[in-house]
């Protein structure tokens, strides 16, 4: 069974939730930008956690189903019809064969998740069927495509409370160079209001700020180490950069702290301009 892609935007690629155990490859755990929104698609499937999904970055497409299929949408909301009937987010639908869904551009959030019937089978490759750019692994989508699916359980239609919406500050533990920068550096990085910039993809996040940099003179002496995502690397011009799924495994700027795992989607689907505290 597979599903016809007659239109893909231009990033959009099959995710599942990683690659476990492979930083001593040099490759970062990669998978589902926002893990929460991923996840919440298994749920609505009753998939197993490691069945794949399609990311959409910005913009969806066009996919046609050759038979009856289960599916849901989760993540950014992103307008979306079936034969051109509107249809909600986070929620499971039963799609007939030679139905149509059409996925529009993103009204709010960056990454939205299409999860299809028993999950996506395409090759997996080294424990993961996951889209990697940097390591070349897995695949992207484009237009085209047929993008091969296993038959799902029967169901029932399904609907997730929507997530609640919060402006709170976005929580962060220490870090192992959280003790490099001063208590005046830290105290005035929690008082801060940064706002995330437009230069952002899967490997992490600038956030842009009024006032002195983040600096700290210890930075001139460190050597490259581990990094992982979550990390709030400060760069030579002392501006953060909070690392997301597709991040290096070694760096040299110091990390001031690290996001929580739980509070980590909310930076990944914050829009260009949107403001962050932490």
């Amino acid at each position: 069974m597979s599903v016809v892609v007659e239109r893909a935007g231009p990033l959009v690629s099959v995710q599942d939730a990683g690659r476990q155990g492979s930083l001593g490859l040099g490759l970062s755990r990669g998978g589902a930008a926002d893990r929460l929104a991923y996840l919440e698609g298994l749920a609505l499937l009753g998939q197993p956690l490691g069945a794949a999904a399609i990311e959409m970055a910005g913009l969806g497409g066009l996919f046609r189903f050759e038979a009856p299929l289960w599916f849901a949408l989760t993540g950014a909301e992103m307008r979306a019809t079936l034969d051109g009937h509107p249809i909600e987010q986070a929620a499971s639908y039963l799609a007939k064969a030679g139905a149509v869904l059409e996925v529009g551009a993103v009204e709010q959030g960056v990454y939205g998740y299409l999860h299809l019937g028993g999950g996506i089978e395409t090759p997996a490759e080294l424990g993961g069927r996951g889209f990697h750019r940097i390591a070349g692994l897995g695949r992207a989508v484009a237009s085209g495509d047929r993008v091969p699916v296993a038959r799902g359980t029967a169901q029932v239609p399904m609907r997730l409370k929507a997530r609640p919406k919060t402006m709170s500050p976005v929580r962060v533990m220490p870090g192992p160079q959280t003790g490099f920068f001063s208590p005046a550096a830290i105290d005035g990085f929690a008082a801060t209001t940064f706002m995330r910039s437009s230069r952002a993809n899967r490997q992490g996040v600038r956030l842009d700020h009024q006032g002195p940099p983040f600096s700290t003179a210890a930075q001139l002496n460190q050597v490259s180490d581990f990094i992982s995502e979550g990390d709030i690397q400060m760069t030579g011009d002392g501006t953060p950069f909070v690392l997301l799924a597709e991040c290096q495994t070694m760096g040299g700027y110091p990390r001031i702290g690290t996001v929580l795992p739980a509070d980590l989607p909310r930076i990944a689907q914050a829009e260009a301009g949107a403001e962050v505290q932490f």
